[in-house]
């Protein structure tokens, strides 16, 4: 059959995957709960003869705010099948945000999941109008129950059954299914409109990438409200595999061995720190197998899909030592699928990761595509690591003259809601919409994204810097966990560096290095020397006007609930340049005093601290701005250690 509505994907399920046991499934009280094909289909249209009864009509929004569960897909179907415009957004947002978005969309109902949500969004719904205010998931005292509105479903289920029928006929491919509110890094979000079309085609595209079947299981843990692991578990559910929820953040690597899951989709930040995990854990190996494992970490670093006979052979001597092991702890799966999108990936985590049989399928797109426009194919050997891979089946994509990604196609959104005027400055009368993203193809068939357009700054002397390209390229070093390049308008580049604090911790303990707390830690001659090393090895290889001439540190990690990263843990740069002005003022002198976070090392006297010959050595030559280049091999690779 061919699946033109949302909703027709659970007709889909029942032609195909009629004995499916476990299509959905979740986490109650440590207990796993399957949803088969049959369940998923009842439920959902009875919930859907529920929100009828209620009053709910085609072309209203209902807005939804839960954790990953099963319940979501039930409620998303449910909507579909009346024509109900779905607008899932976020558990984590601020009060202020919640109130535009709830009061922008018009929406007539919201959805939230458990006490936690209830209790963000409840000061403010006395403020809103909300025809039938808020229903609930989980049991909360006092509450509607959004299970009061099945069972009303089921009571009424005979009287609205040719009703819905009917509904479902007259929805159209090209009605609204959804509104996506991005989550942004500036300004007030953005609704974007997408239709049962956009949907469809690009999850039916992107699962001909996947090597997964109705045999498999997949972990989701990624938020359900953005588009990017929605769209993926439509694509699950289309190939008919079991798709499981993280019962929490902290539960996942349990959770990926109990069921035995053959992939899962993230985002880089994700795999960074699985990579600083597998990279800690041979630290305090004894010293042969300690050799080996590091060894096999390098040679990973080195892995090619298309490297001789000789790599292959060491590959599989490697992966009965080690490369196993840490498949053990994904489920034990060979050729595990894995992912990736929303931001660069460091291109030695894709080598080691592939090394190891866990391949990484980097995708590029963006909410108002659906979200895919390109993904890397290990299954079929087409990618190329250090792109996002083949432009995917049903999208167009151009370049304009100064390099930005223009895309068109059938899952291009129908536009932003309520705001025409915006909608017509990204698509062009051609159709063409414009990403805002820089790129190329190389080899003439993968996409390269080299930054964001708006972006990439100038420096006083004329020269364009892409930072996004720069921030990658530097936090493949361990001791940085994220950085946020800086310099626009100014004589030269410079960051500002939050350090990887467990590597770090590890790195002073075993030079003997004494501190009170990290902000002490970040303020020792040794640590910025240490730090100043990483970014003159990475510093090597760029343009003088990209090479980052100075930086500081700031005892800060980054994360969405401190407000630095957005919910997909991309740099929020207004806010980080309002947070640490400070420092930045003091990097390009326009301070009379520095400040004591981020102070300069040039203005600190080391002769009376005790530190060794060769510490004074390497701060010499960071204090005369040159880099040490009378360092050996040996002693790089110890300090590394």
């Amino acid at each position: 059959m061919e699946i033109k509505r949302t909703f027709e994907l659970l007709d889909w399920l029942r032609e195909n995957y009629p004995q499916k046991p476990d299509i959905i499934n979740g986490k109650r009280d440590g207990q796993w709960v399957n949803f088969s094909v049959n369940d998923y289909y009842k439920f959902s249209l009875l919930l859907s003869y529920g929100l009828y009864h209620l009053g709910l009509r085609q072309g209203d929004k209902v807005i939804t705010v839960v954790n990953n569960r099963p319940e979501f897909n039930i409620m998303d179907m449910a909507m579909s099948m009346l024509g109900i415009i779905h607008v899932p957004i976020y558990p984590t947002l601020g009060q202020e945000d919640y109130r535009y978005i709830i009061t922008h969309s018009d929406a007539k109902m919201v959805v939230v999941g458990n006490q936690s949500i209830f209790s963000r969004i409840s000061p403010i719904v006395p403020d809103l109008q909300l025809e039938y205010g808020v229903y609930t998931l989980d049991h909360i005292e006092g509450q509607k129950e959004l299970n009061e509105v099945l069972r009303q479903g089921i009571f009424h289920r005979k009287e609205y059954a040719a009703t819905i029928e009917q509904i479902k006929e007259s929805i159209s491919e090209n009605d609204i299914a959804t509104i996506i509110y991005t989550s942004g890094t500036t300004g007030q979000p953005k609704g974007v409109m997408l239709s049962h079309k956009n949907l469809i085609t690009n999850y039916i595209a992107t699962a001909k990438v996947q090597p997964l079947t109705s045999k498999d299981r997949n972990l989701s843990f990624l938020p359900l409200c953005h588009i990017y692991e929605r769209s993926l578990n439509y694509h699950y559910q289309y190939l008919g595999t079991g798709v499981y929820y993280a019962e929490n953040m902290g539960t996942i690597v349990n959770d990926l061995a109990d069921i035995r899951a053959r992939g899962f989709c993230s985002v880089p930040r994700v795999l960074e720190m699985v990579y600083d995990k597998f990279y800690a854990a041979g630290k305090d190996l004894p010293a042969i197998s300690k050799w080996i494992y590091f060894a096999a970490i390098r040679h990973g670093q080195r892995y090619d899909y298309h490297k001789g006979c000789w790599f292959r052979l060491q590959t599989k001597i490697y992966d009965k030592l080690v490369y196993s092991k840490w498949r053990k702890k994904f489920g034990g799966h060979k050729d595990y699928a894995v992912i990736t999108g929303g931001s660069a990936i460091q291109p030695r985590i894709v080598r080691l990761f592939s090394a190891a049989s866990i391949f990484i399928y980097e995708g590029y797109g963006l909410s108002e595509t659906s979200p895919v426009i390109a993904v890397n194919n290990p299954n079929k050997k087409l990618l190329k690591i250090g792109t996002v891979g083949p432009i995917l089946e049903g999208v167009e994509v151009k370049f304009s003259d100064e390099g930005e990604i223009l895309t068109r196609g059938d899952s291009l959104m129908l536009g932003y809601y309520k705001d025409p005027e915006y909608t017509a400055q990204v698509i062009d009368a051609d159709g063409w919409f414009h990403t805002g993203d820089i790129g190329e193809l190389i080899d003439g068939m993968y996409l390269q994204i080299t930054d964001r357009k708006k972006e990439i700054f100038k420096l006083s002397a004329g020269k364009y810097v892409a930072p996004q390209m720069l921030e990658n390229r530097f936090k493949e070093s361990s001791f940085i966990e994220n950085l946020m390049v800086i310099g626009e308008n100014e004589k030269f580049t410079s960051a500002i560096i939050s350090p990887n604090f467990n590597h770090l911790h590890f790195w002073a303990s075993k030079h003997k290095i004494h501190y009170r707390d990290n902000e002490t830690l970040i303020m020792t001659p040794e640590v910025y020397a240490r730090i100043q090393k990483e970014i003159d090895k990475r510093n090597k290889g760029l343009s003088p006007h990209e090479q980052i001439k100075n930086f500081r540190l700031v005892v800060d990690e980054w994360s969405p609930a401190t407000g630095e990263l957005s919910p997909t843990l991309k740099l929020k740069r207004n806010i980080l340049s309002k947070k640490y002005k400070n420092i930045i003022d003091e990097i390009y002198n326009k301070h009379s005093e520095p400040e004591k976070q981020g102070f300069s090392i040039k203005q600190i006297d080391i002769t009376d601290i005790h530190v060794s010959d060769y510490v004074k050595k390497i701060w010499q030559k960071v204090t005369d701005d040159t880099p040490p280049d009378d360092v050996s091999q040996n002693e790089e690779n110890k300090e590394n250690e």
